[in-house]
């Protein structure tokens, strides 16, 4: 390595390039600055990006720092609004996981699929289809670009949820990679001529590095539990007049365990995402309809029914449910759909057109524009995960707390919303975002589609507005923490060292500081180290 190519570099930088080559790390500003912030902030630039391509390359890329004392955070496709893998200090290396992406094997005998940690849930999901397969959990909404490693390492919502739970609840085995540089497999994967086909085989491994935002080790590769893709689905939507009653119809919903996708929208979230440049009217959203079907008949008729409903079929004051039950069999799903369009209406419920989970349905992995609000503001969302009787109660609790700011929000031109939706049959996930003028990021530039973007106006920053949400964002953390909240993607933001028991922080930092004594993995995440 000629010595001038790396003069103004920091000492770190200049150490992994020595021993690593700069084929691996990256020591651009360019590269820096992008793998430096997620959706809502910018951390400290980062020392160097280093870029494995195989699990031999992330262990040794882990050992040359371990041995130079060098912190390292984890990313995955950076989808994180709570500064998960954003560098909470200098001299810190990012190792972006984005090229170790390969799907390592289907195994449709024993009912599993092996991938490395930077595969996407689109890139999984087009791989099993053909094969009639799919994982229980299959996916959040950014699935186009957020890695499976970092949806284990965060926990995701959506795809599967309703029935499935959370990402978690479908991973079978793990490697990881530890702050030296060992590498461990988890479950069955761990045993002597063992294969990842099953978990539970003492302690729970696997569960240590799930939701840890990356604070116990490197993920190199995950295994995931298969199902038979179901082969029928019906969807229903309602709206609703009242907050109470769509909260409460989607309590009793969620308890039947039957739709796979339970999710609502709060009056202002439904005119953000009808003002949005409509995917109600886009071709090629439409013909995704129709191939949903299967059958010509049936795709001509669900095709026509999203065409001619429009933008028009919700009120504009309106709380909407929506849901997707999935199975075998169409008769089956009749009678099931029955029990929560009964239940719905029981809580005061209106049919409305299901064209928005019929859509979500045929196109889950989408360019991800809705990152954006209607004229290309900042959005932003957090969120917190209640028992499902506190749900209703707890939306409450923040949407009176948003009325108290309103006039602070109108001045700042600050839009908030509500997006609602349930895991299994115990977890009320509540999800206020906020919509204002800000300047945008380069993953904002990056995640975007070009074509999207050109039509926005551009803002300037706007740090008055900013430090609003702040306070807002505060006030939702708090208001949380009175309802006994739990969180997914922790990472900086959420109160996850303050609101242990001390018995309980204690074990969670004995075993961080036997896995990483000294504290170089993704340093501060969790509130650690």
């Amino acid at each position: 390595m000629d010595q001038a190519a790396v003069i103004g570099k920091t000492k770190n930088a200049t150490f992994m390039i020595e021993r690593l080559g700069d084929d691996i790390v990256l020591v651009g500003e360019a590269e820096r600055r992008f793998v430096s912030h997620d959706i809502w902030a910018r951390g400290e630039l980062a020392d160097f990006v280093l870029v494995p391509e195989t699990t031999e390359q992330m262990i040794a890329c882990i050992k040359a720092a371990h041995e130079g004392g060098i912190a390292l955070s984890p990313r995955g496709g950076g989808m994180s609004y709570t500064k998960s893998s954003a560098p909470d200090r200098a001299g810190v290396g990012i190792v972006d996981t984005r090229k170790l992406n390969r799907i390592v094997e289907i195994n449709a005998d024993d009912m599993y699929v092996t991938v490395e940690a930077g595969c996407t849930w689109a890139q999984l999901h087009e791989a099993l289809k053909p094969k009639g397969l799919r994982t229980p959990f299959w996916g959040p909404l950014s699935g186009i670009l957020s890695t499976i490693g970092g949806g284990v390492a965060q926990n995701n919502a959506f795809f599967g949820t309703g029935t499935y739970g959370p990402t978690g609840d479908s991973v079978v085995a793990m490697s990881v990679v530890l702050a030296d540089g060992t590498l461990v497999r988890t479950g069955s994967a761990g045993t002597r001529n063992g294969a990842p086909f099953w978990r539970h085989y003492g302690p729970d491994l696997t569960g240590l590095f799930i939701g840890d935002s990356g604070a116990m080790g490197f993920k190199a590769e995950i295994t995931l539990r298969l199902i038979p893709s179901p082969k029928h689905e019906t969807w229903a939507s309602y709206e609703f007049e009242t907050r109470d009653g769509c909260a409460k119809a989607m309590t009793e919903i969620a308890k039947q365990n039957l739709a796979c996708e339970l999710f609502g929208f709060d009056p202002n979230l439904t005119k953000v995402r009808m003002a949005r440049a409509s995917i109600l009217s886009d071709a090629k959203t439409l013909t995704n309809v129709m191939k949903a079907q299967g059958g010509l008949l049936k795709a001509l008729r669900e095709g026509a029914k999203v065409a001619m409903a429009g933008r028009g079929f919700m009120a504009d004051a309106s709380y909407t449910l929506h849901f997707t039950v999935e199975g075998r069999s169409e008769a089956g799903l009749k009678e099931e759909i029955s029990v929560l369009k009964a239940l719905a209406e029981k809580h005061g419920g209106k049919a409305i057109e299901n064209s928005i989970p019929k859509i979500i349905r045929a196109n889950p992995f989408t360019p991800l524009n809705n990152m954006l609000g209607p004229q290309g503001e900042r959005w932003v969302p957090i969120h917190g995960i209640v028992p499902i009787s506190k749900g209703p109660a707890c939306w409450k609790a923040l949407e009176d707390g948003f009325e108290r700011m309103a006039d602070q929000f109108d001045k700042y031109n600050i839009l908030t919303g509500a997006l609602v939706t349930t895991m299994s049959t115990n977890g009320y996930l509540i999800e206020p975002v906020f919509i204002w003028p800000e300047e945008l990021f380069e993953i904002h530039e990056a995640a975007v589609e070009g074509s999207v973007l050109s039509k926005y106006p551009r803002y300037k920053q706007n740090p008055d507005a900013t430090a609003m949400v702040e306070t807002a964002r505060q006030f939702v953390l708090d208001t949380f923490s009175q309802f006994g909240a739990a969180h997914f993607q922790i990472g900086r933001t959420y109160p996850y060292v303050e609101g242990r028991d001390p018995d309980s922080l204690r074990l969670v930092e004995t075993i961080k500081a036997a896995l990483d004594p000294d504290c170089r993995v993704n340093p501060g995440v969790l509130g650690l180290g």
